[in-house]
């Protein structure tokens, strides 16, 4: 039996009303770089872990989103993402909105996964998965007026499997005693995200210098 072909929805400049996501969303951004407070957000991905993707595009940087923001700020929904620090770092920064609660398949990954330094999300997903996920397309134009289909594809892929990835990494978290610690590393997200707008995303508090 055939899977089904993923459904891939573009939206510009946000989601539509109506859209449910229940209890948890798969989230993920691309962005003109690395760099939140300099590099403007071109792109927010959802998925409820149904198979859809929902891309909102913004090729102006103007973020009047209430559909997405109101999505994010809900609190009865759990944020999965992959790198979380990032994503709601730069959302932070555009759309004035902290993503939380959230859930970062990085780090349960950096807790379980210790027999190897491959926590990208290509990394889990073929291990985990079994899935194989090309990354061509991170490093383009996102701010294009029309994303390219490549870049729908690419976008999509990042937020289809985060819900698959969770449930695996969970039971892992739960095999290792260690779900209490990513807890509360999760926990810590929005503080973390407060310190980098603040201007100290390279300090190490804990570090003894």
């Amino acid at each position: 039996m055939k899977s089904r072909k993923p459904a891939i929805e573009v939206h510009r400049g946000d989601l539509p009303k109506g859209l449910s996501f229940d209890r948890a969303v798969a989230v993920d951004c691309e962005s003109q770089g690395l760099h939140p407070r300099r590099d403007r957000l071109c792109v927010v991905q959802l998925s409820a872990g149904d198979g859809t993707a929902h891309l909102v595009h913004f090729p102006e940087p103007e973020y009047d989103a209430p559909n997405l923001k109101a999505v994010l700020a809900d609190k009865r929904i759990t944020k999965i993402f992959h790198f979380a620090r990032f994503d709601m770092t730069i959302m932070r920064q555009h759309l004035g909105v902290m993503a939380v609660p959230a859930y970062c398949t990085k780090i349960a990954s950096r807790l379980v996964r210790t027999y190897t330094d491959r926590h990208g999300l290509k990394d889990l997903c073929k291990e985990l998965l079994g899935i194989e996920l090309s990354k061509e397309q991170q490093s383009s134009d996102w701010a294009a007026e029309t994303l390219s289909p490549a870049q729908v594809q690419y976008a999509a892929a990042d937020v289809l499997h985060l819900h698959a990835l969770r449930e695996k990494l969970d039971a892992m978290l739960g095999r290792e005693n260690r779900t209490r610690m990513a807890d509360a590393c999760f926990a810590f997200l929005p503080m973390r995200v407060e310190l980098d707008l603040a201007g100290f995303e390279a300090e190490d508090f804990f570090a003894h210098v």
